[in-house]
């Protein structure tokens, strides 16, 4: 199970990563087409989202992988997850109901980790 929590890591953090450097790195404007609700939020809100998952990427590898405050692994998992549950509620107000199974899982998956790595997997 350690490796399958590994992995699920892994591909979290690629796909946090991603999502949060485009959200820091790009204008609300370049986002919109491609994420409509951030019509919804302003610019610091949906920087903010970037720079938390971002955080949350590094924080699902790096403190394990370099045995330096391992806790925060965890931890980062846990904070996705409440990402995500905070997304959902955004996608279902704007009617983007074809979002919401993606953000299931993303959150399913954070909160396996979470439990993994608080329990019986901890490092």
């Amino acid at each position: 199970m350690n490796i399958v929590l590994w992995v699920l890591q892994s591909i979290l953090a690629l796909l946090y990563l991603f999502a949060g450097i485009k959200k820091t790195f790009q204008s609300r404007a370049a986002l919109a087409p491609q994420m409509g609700w951030v019509e919804d939020l302003s610019d610091g809100q949906v920087k903010l989202i970037g720079v938390l998952e971002l955080l949350g990427a590094i924080g699902l590898i790096l403190p394990a992988a370099l045995d330096i405050a391992p806790v925060l692994t965890p931890l980062a998992a846990t904070g996705l997850a409440l990402v995500q549950v905070g997304a959902i509620p955004v996608h279902v107000r704007r009617g983007e109901t074809k979002l919401v199974p993606f953000n299931v899982v993303l959150l399913v998956l954070a909160a396996i980790i979470a439990w993994g790595r608080f329990g019986p997997w901890a490092f």
